[in-house]
């Protein structure tokens, strides 16, 4: 299984909780915990929403998952190889789509170039509207 040499290269012990939790994440692609937990509760009952949250902030402290506030919930994991777009997300319907991260390099290099700022866009949802609803409110 990937999980187990992903957890031992960053030195984590190997649990099944751990990596339960890795394949929920990577299996869903966004999740809230409670979404990861059920999920893992669908072949592993025992498992309670307390060790889902401790174990996101265990691989998310080691880079392996990452969270993404998309909306005024609690936040959103993914996998870390998934850190590769933006979220946008509809403030109408509430769909979240994404966009390649390149989209906001000039954004970014602005940041930088002007304030020393150095962004972390994956970190953070990017509001509007849709296609769809865009259509529908013309």
């Amino acid at each position: 299984m990937a999980e187990q040499h992903e957890l031992r290269e960053k030195g984590l012990r190997l649990t099944p909780q751990r990596e339960l939790v890795l394949q929920a994440v990577r299996d869903l692609g966004h999740a809230t915990p409670e979404e990861v937990a059920a999920k893992i509760h669908q072949t592993h009952p025992g498992i309670n929403l307390s060790t889902v949250y401790r174990n996101l902030e265990t691989l998310e402290n080691v880079g392996l998952v990452q969270h993404t506030h998309l909306g005024h919930g609690g936040a959103t994991y993914h996998a870390e190889e998934e850190i590769t777009h933006l979220h946008l997300v509809c403030g109408i319907c509430g769909s979240v789509g994404d966009a390649p991260i390149e989209s906001a390099a000039n954004f970014v290099q602005s940041l930088a170039d002007d304030f020393g700022f150095k962004t972390d866009v994956t970190h953070f949802a990017i509001y509007g509207t849709c296609t769809t609803c865009t259509e529908l409110t013309k």
